[in-house]
């Protein structure tokens, strides 16, 4: 199921750039610029929503105290932090042709950079030098602690004056038919991919846990 969610998340990225750069319209005032929208809109989305996993594996953890939670919870937490720091690059890319610079302290920008910031942090903590049910509870409290600015990054855009453009609104959706099928498509396309680097990496961390169990096995085997 991995492999085949990854070839066919592959595929539909690749058929997505023809509907991209051949079927889309070319938008008027940023011209060819403008179609890294459609890179950058999947990549936040399904970032928020890797965040979204760690949130939820961190209240499973904290209710059951399984370890299989947590290691969902750093793989979607190390997916999620990739697609955001993608997210905040093509947004600096986007910007410098829409906006004459590189980076403003707009009130989207600023709790996107932040929410990179607070889940690098949290990555770091898995590195910790801690006893290892410690160092879990540490982890899965902060996971639930840092997802507070994912609803803020959404919703910034709405409740503070911004010049960031907001696509989908309260009266209605800002694009064109040509544009809005083209992002669905890349938007299903990443989700395939997504789901797939998820299920990868979440079986190389189930891997590494049960070789460090065996290791920790052969060196203490009385008390295993």
């Amino acid at each position: 199921m991995t492999s085949f969610l990854l070839l066919v998340g592959a595929l539909g990225m690749a058929c997505s750039q023809w509907l991209i750069f051949c079927y889309a319209p070319i938008e008027e005032s940023m011209g060819l610029t403008q179609k890294i929208f459609y890179l950058h809109l999947p990549l936040a989305w399904w970032g928020l929503i890797s965040f979204m996993i760690v949130f939820a594996a961190s209240v499973a953890f904290l209710c059951k105290r399984r370890p299989k939670a947590m290691l969902l919870a750093k793989a979607a937490g190390e997916v999620g932090e990739l697609l955001a720091l993608l997210t905040v690059l093509t947004g600096i890319i986007w910007g410098k042709t829409a906006w004459g610079v590189w980076w403003t302290w707009d009130p989207r920008l600023t709790t996107a950079l932040v929410l990179c910031f607070l889940y690098a942090g949290w990555l770091m903590l898995h590195s910790l030098d801690f006893p290892e049910e410690r160092k879990q509870m540490l982890c899965a409290v902060t996971g639930v602690l840092a997802f507070l600015d994912v609803p803020l990054v959404f919703i910034s855009s709405r409740i503070w004056r911004t010049i960031h453009p907001a696509v989908f609104t309260s009266q209605g959706i800002n694009m064109s038919q040509e544009m809005l099928l083209t992002v669905m498509c890349a938007l299903l396309a990443f989700g395939l991919f997504f789901a797939g680097l998820l299920r990868l990496r979440l079986a190389t961390l189930n891997a590494q846990a049960a070789l460090e169990s065996c290791r920790q096995q052969s060196l203490f085997p009385h008390s295993a």
